[in-house]
């Protein structure tokens, strides 16, 4: 099938677009031999890559984000000369820190709002910028190697980080910073997943299942668009746009049969 054939297959432009640039990259990387990796790619994105690629008969890939458990990874293609471990040993030529301590008056004051509008209002765009974890003195970003440097000597010009500490570092040293959570408790009249979307999203039931169709739900970090899917204890739900959920308890049943539930809000 032709490139042409396959993009023909996507109506969103944005996909298509997508899609072009990861097979572009395929087709350099089995002709030259060389690594390519595409600019940070969201759940969504990811997946459509990995169906992408599955579709072309391409097994020499890997998702990279700076650890297992960030959203945001970048898609790395290597050659089939090369080994998954031996294309690792670039990872650090690819993803680097910008590592934000603040002053002690500051501490606790941004979110990853602020840190993310920040990167944004000096140049820098989104897809360059993989998660940001953030703690109570600061944050690590982290970035594409390719903007780092910018990103080192335009941030320290922001009113908001003129008394900051802020410094490059090596992927590998990326802190392990404790999420952050908020108990949300709701209750439900089935563990359904449209009803789950409708009580996160604060919405309709209807809406939700539009949400649904749009591809921007991830059950445990996968697309689902099934309505009727049950949700379990345990299961992690991204809904874009609204953000990460983590199903907790059932914490019992109202007369009624429904079920109250206790759902944890990364924040």
């Amino acid at each position: 099938m032709s490139k042409t054939e396959i993009l023909n297959d996507y109506k969103n432009q944005e996909e298509r677009l997508l899609a072009a640039k990861i097979l572009d990259k395929l087709e350099f990387t089995k002709t030259k031999n060389k690594i390519q990796y595409t600019d940070f790619l969201n759940l969504s994105e990811q997946e459509l890559a990995m169906k992408l690629l599955k579709s072309q008969k391409y097994d020499n890939y890997y998702f990279f984000g700076g650890k297992e458990s960030v959203e945001r990874k970048i898609l790395v293609i290597y050659p089939e000369k090369l080994t998954e471990e031996m294309s690792k040993k670039n990872d650090d030529k690819i993803l680097s820190i910008i590592r934000i301590k603040l002053p002690s008056d500051l501490e606790g004051e941004y979110d990853h709002r602020k840190y993310l509008g920040s990167c944004i209002k000096v140049g820098i765009e989104r897809e360059k910028i993989g998660d940001i974890l953030v703690e109570r003195t600061g944050a690590d970003i982290i970035a594409k190697c390719e903007v780092i440097e910018y990103l080192l000597q335009n941030l320290s010009s922001l009113t908001r980080f003129k008394s900051a500490e802020i410094s490059k570092e090596n992927i590998s040293g990326l802190k392990d910073v404790e999420v952050s959570k908020i108990e949300i408790s709701s209750v439900v009249i089935s563990l359904r997943l449209d009803n789950i979307v409708s009580t996160l999203a604060k919405t309709s039931r209807s809406k939700a299942q539009e949400i649904l169709k749009q591809e921007r739900v991830f059950l445990n970090h996968q697309v689902e668009t099934k309505a009727s899917k049950e949700v379990k204890v345990g299961d992690v739900i991204t809904i874009r746009g609204k953000g990460r959920f983590e199903f907790k308890e059932i914490a019992g049943n109202t007369r009624k049969g429904r079920f109250v539930i206790k759902i944890d809000k990364y924040v």
